[in-house]
């Protein structure tokens, strides 16, 4: 196994134990670390909105930390440019948006995507397997993306 699939296969191992363990309080959620979270597209009414970044105060203070060490140790095995890996989401995030549009064979879905130290999270709905496969290689391709979390659900 690659590198690159160990470190796509934590990410989503950790994405599965965020969505098992869900919060069960009244706590107030917010995106605490600003990570991106956009619509792309709409076009299947009865795909629920999915859940973006959010996270209790508590759940943020206790991510900080690990949060820094992650980002940085990229700059410093030499395997980002920027000084921490969450720094590219801000400019990935748009950029996968943009691409998934000029692709033009995605209109037909509800698709989300979220960024996370250069992993792109793709939510929502798609038509197909094999359409939610096109789309994943086709954000895989994209300049610094490091991994992609295929969510989708198929309709």
């Amino acid at each position: 196994m690659s590198l690159k699939e160990s470190k796509g296969r934590l990410a989503l191992m950790a994405v599965l134990a965020l969505c098992a363990n869900p919060v069960m309080s009244d706590e107030v959620r917010s995106n605490y670390f600003n990570d991106p979270f956009l619509k792309v597209t709409q076009f299947i009414s009865d795909c629920s909105t999915p859940e973006g970044p959010l996270l209790t105060e508590a759940q943020a203070r206790a991510e900080a930390h690990s949060r820094i060490e992650r980002g940085t140790s990229c700059y410093q095995s030499g395997q980002c440019r920027l000084p921490n890996s969450y720094l590219y989401d801000q400019e990935i995030i748009p950029r996968v948006k943009r691409a998934i549009e000029a692709d033009g064979r995605f209109a037909e879905t509800s698709i989300w995507i979220e960024g996370q130290r250069r992993f792109v999270t793709l939510k929502g709905c798609a038509q197909t397997v094999g359409q939610a496969k096109e789309l994943e290689k086709l954000v895989r391709r994209l300049d610094d993306v490091e991994g992609v979390v295929n969510l989708l659900s198929y309709k």
